[in-house]
C-alpha cells in the first residue's frame, strides 16, 4: 500500500502545483520561471515534471513539492503534508495521540479549542444575532470557524482537561493563564490545585490559522463586556504562534491572491471577512500580527509580507478613515514598500470602516479598491491638504513624504514621484533631490545603527563561531533534518548501521554537527513520523541517505568555498602573499572535493 506521501505525489504534478505560486513557461519538456526565493530578472528557475523536483541556478534552491511549499509557505513538513493532501484529496489517517510529537499535540489543542468555542457560538443566541446583524451569513460564519467564549472564567479549561491535555500544553497555547492582581478573583480550586482560568471570556471568537489552515491562534472581540478591557485580545506568542509570521486569512486568500495578482490589505477580522463575502478572495488581515521590515526571520522563516510578496508584489491597504486608521496605513504601506512591493492605499468614507462600507453596498467597497493611489502620492496629498503654508509645507514633505521615495529601488520611479512633487507642492526640483540624498542616508544611518545594537544584544558577547555554525545550519536545514529523522527512526527499527551513518554525518560538519542534533532532538518524534511517512516502504534507504550525505558536504564546501574566496580577495588587495597561498591552497581542495561529489552524484 502507498504512504500518503507517495499518493500525493502520485496525483499532484510538480509543475501543478508550484505553477499555483509562480508562473510557468513551458520550455520543451520542462519549465521555467522567476524563482520566488530570490530577486531576479532574468528566469532561472526551472521545474522537471519528469522527475518530480525543481532547482534555481541562481541561488541553488531545489527539492520535491513538499520542500516547496515548506519553503514559499514557511511550513513545517506536517504543514505541508496537511495542505498538499488536502488539495490531492489524500486522507492522513490520524495517528495515536499517545505518540504525537509536543508540536502536533499543540495542533490537537488549538484544534479542539476552536471547535469548542464553534459549538458554543450555536448555543449564545445573542453573539449570533450580532453577526447576523453585521451582515455576516451562516455560510461565511461556518466558514471561518466564528465561535464564541462565554462569560465564564473556565469553560475552556474544563473542556479540554477532559480530553486529557495537561496544565503545561494548554497554558503553553495560550488559552488559559494564572491570576495576576487584576484577574482571577472568581476563580475557585483545591488547596492543591493551580487556579488557571480561560485566557478568552465573554469574546466572539475568530481563529488564526497558518497558510495551510491549522488553528494556531485567536483574536477574541468582546461581547457585551466591561468597557475598560481591550475591545481585541490577542492569543500571546506561543510555539505555534508568531505574530511575524502569519497573517488572517492567508489559507483562503493566496490562491486568489495568485489569480488576481494583488492583495487587498485591510485590519480587522470583519473587514476581511466582509471582503471575502462580498467576493474579494484575496484579501488578508493584520489584526492579531505584527509586519516586519524582512522578508524571512532570523530562523529563515517566511515573514508575513515575504509570504505575500511571494505570491504578488502588488498591495492595496485599506484601513479606517480615523486618524489612528491613517497612520496604521501609512506605517504599513512603508514597511511593504521597503520590501520592494507596489503599495497602494484605498479611502473609505469618513467614520466608516470596510465591513461597514460593504454591509452597506460592495459597490462601494469597488470603488475604494478603483480608486486607491500609490502610497506617495496618498501621502503627499494628505499633508499638502493638512498645511497650508508653502514654506512649512518643504519641510513636511521632506519628513513626512520623501522617507517614502527613499525606499523606491527604481531611479525611474523615484523622478517620477519627485516630478510629483514639485508640481503638485511647487516645491524646486533640485531642492527635493537635495533634501531625498539626506534623508537616504539618515535612513541608512538609523538601519546600520538599529542592525548594530540587534547584533550586540543577540550576541551578548558571545564568540563569533556559534553564528556562523547557524548560518550554515540553515543553508542544509531540509537535508540535515531528514537525515537526523531517519537517523531517529532507525534507531529503532535497524534496518542500517546508525552509528556509521551518524559518524558520517559528525566527520562531515565538525562542530556544527552537536548543535544541530541539539537543534533536531527537539523534534524528535515529528521528524520519526516524517522519516516513517516518506522512507518506509523504501528499497533503497541506504542509497537515499548516501545521496543526501553528498548534499550536504557539497552545501557545506560551497558555503566554505565562498567564504575563503572572500579572505582571498582581502588577502589580495592588502598585499598579504603569504595568507592569500594558504587560501589559494585551501580554495584547490575544496574545488577537487567538489569535483569528486559531482561525480558521486551522477
Amino acid at each position: 500500500m502507498s504512504t500518503p506521501v507517495e499518493k500525493i505525489k502520485e496525483r499532484l504534478g510538480v509543475a501543478e502545483v508550484i505553477e499555483s505560486y509562480v508562473k510557468l513557461d513551458r520550455v520543451g519538456g520542462n519549465f521555467k520561471g522567476r524563482c520566488p526565493f530570490h530577486n531576479e530578472k532574468t528566469p532561472s528557475f526551472f521545474v522537471s515534471p519528469d522527475r518530480g523536483t525543481y532547482y534555481c541556478f541562481g541561488c541553488g534552491a531545489k527539492g520535491d513539492i513538499f520542500s516547496f511549499v515548506q519553503a514559499f509557505e514557511g511550513l513545517d513538513f506536517m504543514g505541508a503534508l496537511k495542505l498538499l493532501a488536502s488539495r490531492a484529496g489524500v486522507e492522513l489517517v490520524a495517528e495515536n495521540p499517545q505518540v504525537k510529537s509536543e508540536r502536533e499535540r499543540y495542533y490537537a489543542i488549538m484544534e479542539e479549542a476552536a471547535r469548542h468555542y464553534e459549538a458554543l457560538l450555536t448555543t449564545h443566541k445573542e453573539p449570533q444575532e450580532y453577526l447576523s446583524k453585521r451582515g455576516l451569513t451562516p455560510e461565511t460564519i461556518k466558514e471561518f470557524r466564528i465561535g464564541f467564549a462565554p462569560d465564564d472564567w473556565r469553560t475552556m479549561y474544563t473542556h479540554l482537561r477532559n480530553k486529557k491535555y495537561s496544565d503545561a500544553d494548554i497554558e503553553k497555547v495560550g488559552l488559559i493563564k494564572k491570576p495576576d492582581n487584576k484577574e482571577g478573583a472568581g476563580v475557585t480550586a483545591s488547596v492543591n490545585e493551580p487556579r488557571y482560568f480561560d485566557r478568552f471570556r465573554s469574546r466572539i471568537m475568530f481563529p488564526i490559522m497558518d497558510s495551510s489552515g491549522r488553528v494556531i491562534a485567536f483574536t477574541g472581540r468582546i461581547f457585551n463586556g466591561d468597557e475598560t478591557i481591550a475591545k481585541y485580545l490577542n492569543s500571546p506568542e506561543t510555539p505555534l504562534y508568531n505574530k511575524a509570521q502569519v497573517l488572517y486569512g492567508i489559507d483562503k486568500a493566496k490562491l486568489e491572491i495568485r489569480k488576481r495578482g494583488y492583495t487587498i490589505f485591510v485590519e480587522g477580522q470583519m473587514d476581511l471577512i466582509m471582503s471575502h463575502q462580498a467576493g474579494f478572495k484575496n484579501t488578508v488581515a493584520g489584526s492579531g500580527t505584527a509586519l516586519t521590515d524582512s522578508l524571512t526571520d532570523r530562523e529563515n522563516i517566511v515573514n508575513n509580507l515575504g509570504i505575500v510578496k511571494r505570491i504578488s508584489p502588488n498591495i492595496i491597504m485599506v484601513y479606517d478613515s480615523d486618524k489612528a486608521g491613517v497612520a496604521a496605513a501609512e506605517r504599513s504601506a512603508q514597511i511593504a514598500l521597503s520590501l520592494g512591493m507596489d503599495v497602494k492605499i484605498g479611502t473609505v468614507p469618513e467614520g466608516k470602516d470596510p465591513a461597514d462600507l460593504i454591509l452597506k453596498d460592495k459597490e462601494l467597497w469597488k470603488d475604494v479598491l478603483k480608486n486607491a493611489k500609490h502610497v506617495i502620492e496618498f501621502v503627499l496629498v494628505n499633508q499638502i491638504k493638512a498645511e497650508p503654508d508653502k514654506r512649512k509645507l518643504a519641510k513636511v514633505i521632506a519628513e513626512r513624504v520623501l522617507p517614502f521615495v527613499a525606499q523606491l529601488k527604481s531611479h525611474m520611479e523615484r523622478a517620477h514621484f519627485v516630478s510629483m512633487i514639485k508640481e503638485r507642492a511647487g516645491i524646486d526640483e533640485a531642492a527635493i533631490w537635495a533634501d531625498l540624498k539626506r534623508v537616504e542616508k539618515e535612513l541608512a544611518a538609523q538601519a546600520f545603527a538599529n542592525a548594530n545594537g540587534m547584533a550586540k544584544r543577540s550576541s551578548g558577547g558571545a564568540a563569533a563561531t556559534p553564528s556562523v555554525a547557524k548560518d550554515i545550519i540553515h543553508t542544509k536545514d531540509n537535508a540535515a533534518r531528514k537525515v537526523f529523522g531517519i537517523l531517529y527512526w532507525q534507531e529503532a527499527v535497524k534496518a542500517i548501521d546508525v552509528e556509521q551513518y551518524q559518524s558520517k554525518l559528525k566527520e562531515i560538519l565538525g562542530d556544527i554537527f552537536v548543535a544541530l542534533k541539539k537543534e533536531t532532538e527537539a523534534q524528535k518524534n515529528e521528524l520519526i513520523f516524517e522519516a516513517e511517512l516518506v522512507y518506509g516502504k523504501s528499497q533503497k534507504l541506504s542509497e537515499d541517505l548516501n545521496q543526501m550525505l553528498v548534499q550536504i558536504e557539497e552545501d557545506y564546501l560551497k558555503e566554505q568555498f565562498n567564504r575563503v574566496m572572500i579572505e582571498l580577495t582581502t588577502a589580495e588587495r592588502s598585499k598579504d602573499e603569504a595568507k592569500a597561498m594558504q587560501l589559494l591552497e585551501k580554495c584547490q581542495q575544496y574545488t577537487k572535493r567538489l569535483a569528486e561529489l559531482a561525480k558521486m552524484k551522477n
